[in-house]
């Protein structure tokens, strides 16, 4: 077994590793290895280092003291991933790959094979296909990228790595945006390059795949070594204590019961829009909304086009009990409805940007005073949305990609909260975060609704669905398949709904 490997048989070892970008350290002595056929798991909340020791296990980052070991030798890592020289492969969370270009175009860009001075495409083809015979999987090497789903373009990334003889993948939560089918075929895939013999470093926030992929289990907390320890040593929940180093029996929060005599706030009747198949639903004030369903279930696209992202074929709606029409972004924000992306990183941050301008840009109206933007108020506005959102950056005056994913997420809650919505759509709240940020955004969407703001929650996360929701939507192919309450909220329930077993009569 794996896990029973001698730690001197390592592939590659840090030793001690500390990092600091300028005057902010943000990793302190920290040690793991990984050997060949295991999947060594790196876990921990956002912020605690797990980024940083990724990068510099694959020479993205050079860390400010420690050393780096490969194959038991101190090495220095080359730069820019060169060090995929030495069989090191870091397999981004955001996937590096030419959409428009093939499986087999991808697989060799800036390496292609030739022969007497054109493309050998005879060869590059029989070796890619090699490769997906090799793992198993069933896509073309003529396959546009474009053309193939989320897991099918993560197992082509991977491919890409094989090819170059990756001995170490670094994987930065690759099962983020799977569904649990393509979750279960990704797995295949790993165990085979296990068998291979390629070591694997898997960074998740799901612990249960954690539990039921890993050889071994490392914990990082606040840029600190906690432990390491074999994944049959542990539970789900130990795992998530040591990551937070407390508790978290609660956590979701008690869920109160919704008035249902409450006023309307939102009712949309036989709404047509693209995705969106005569759709009629209600939200009442306090009210947490939850929306179900699987992938393409349009979940997401009915409030694209009520929020004034999509356009709106047919259908009436109504806020605040008066009938509103097509509307903007703004207008739905000046009504008192807000939408939260679940794309925090393309659609909802400017990563680029300091996190002042990313908090006020939403509500930038009521910072402007004669025709200038009043820094001063911008700033205590910030000093207000860390401390309410507990948003954890040692500076802040730093770019918003140096935040962590968890600490991005609450920043984009603060953002949509700056303009004081009555109505906010939350979209995959937890998508990519820690167990201890979700706790942290549970609760504040439970104090949201006790305040009389009403929510909806959109969400693939069916325990999330079923933890916080007063009333639970559940769509199948664009239409709604059921509405359910009270003990009806459970997972085989929404199951039966979401996979079109099972369907009532909505009048």
């Amino acid at each position: 077994m794996s896990a029973e490997t001698s730690a001197s048989a390592a592939i590659i070892e840090a030793v001690n590793i500390s990092k600091s970008f300028g005057p902010v350290p943000v990793l302190f002595s920290v040690s793991m290895d990984v050997r060949p056929g295991e999947v060594h798991a790196l876990i921990g909340e956002n912020g605690a280092g797990k980024s940083t020791l990724m990068k510099i296990l694959s020479g993205f980052h050079e860390p400010t003291s420690g050393q780096i070991r490969l194959d038991g030798e101190a090495t220095d890592l080359p730069p820019n991933g060169a060090a995929e020289q030495y069989g090191v492969v870091l397999i981004h969370q955001e996937l590096n790959l030419a959409e428009q270009m093939t499986v087999e175009e991808n697989v060799f860009l800036g390496r292609e094979v030739t022969a007497r001075g054109f493309l050998d495409r005879a060869s590059m083809r029989a070796t890619v296909q090699g490769y997906l015979d090799e793992i198993g999987l069933d896509i073309s090497p003529s396959d546009r990228i474009s053309d193939l789903t989320i897991a099918q373009k993560q197992m082509v990334e991977i491919v890409k790595a094989v090819s170059r003889n990756a001995r170490l993948l670094i994987l930065d939560e690759p099962t983020a945006v799977l569904t649990e089918a393509e979750t279960e075929v990704f797995f295949r895939q790993v165990e085979k390059l296990k068998a291979n013999g390629v070591a694997i470093v898997f960074v998740s926030h799901k612990l249960a795949e954690v539990k039921a992929i890993a050889d071994r289990v490392t914990i990082l907390r606040d840029g600190q070594w906690i432990d390491t320890r074999p994944t049959e040593d542990l539970t789900p929940d130990t795992m998530a204590q040591m990551m937070v180093g407390r508790e978290l029996s609660d956590l979701y929060p008690p869920l109160h019961e919704a008035d249902v005599d409450a006023e309307p706030v939102l009712e949309v009747d036989n709404l047509y829009a693209p995705g969106v198949d005569n759709v009629s639903f209600l939200l009442r004030k306090g009210e947490i909304l939850g929306f179900s369903g699987l992938i393409g279930s349009g979940r997401t696209a009915v409030f694209e086009a009520i929020c004034g992202l999509a356009p709106i074929e047919s259908g009436e709606i109504r806020l605040f009990g008066k009938r509103v029409g097509l509307m903007t972004v703004a207008e739905a924000r000046d009504l008192g409805l807000a939408y939260l992306t679940k794309d925090r990183k393309e659609k909802g941050l400017l990563l680029d940007k300091q996190m002042r301008p990313n908090l006020t840009l939403f509500a930038l109206p009521k910072f402007v005073r004669n025709f200038a933007i009043d820094r001063k108020a911008e700033e205590r506005a910030l000093e207000r949305a860390v401390r309410r959102f507990d948003v954890r950056a040692r500076d802040t005056a730093i770019t918003v990609d140096k935040l962590s994913g968890g600490n991005q997420q609450k920043l984009l809650l603060a953002k949509i909260m700056e303009c004081d919505p009555k109505i906010v759509v939350i979209d995959e709240p937890t998508r990519g975060i820690d167990v201890g940020t979700k706790q942290q955004i549970y609760h504040f969407i439970a104090a949201l609704a006790a305040e009389g703001v009403s929510v909806v929650v959109i969400s693939s996360e069916m325990p999330e669905i079923i933890g916080i929701c007063h009333r639970v939507v559940v769509m199948r192919e664009g239409h709604i398949t059921g509405i359910l309450s009270g003990d009806h909220i459970n997972e085989n329930e929404i199951m039966r709904y979401a996979a079109g077993l099972k369907r009532e009569e909505l009048h």
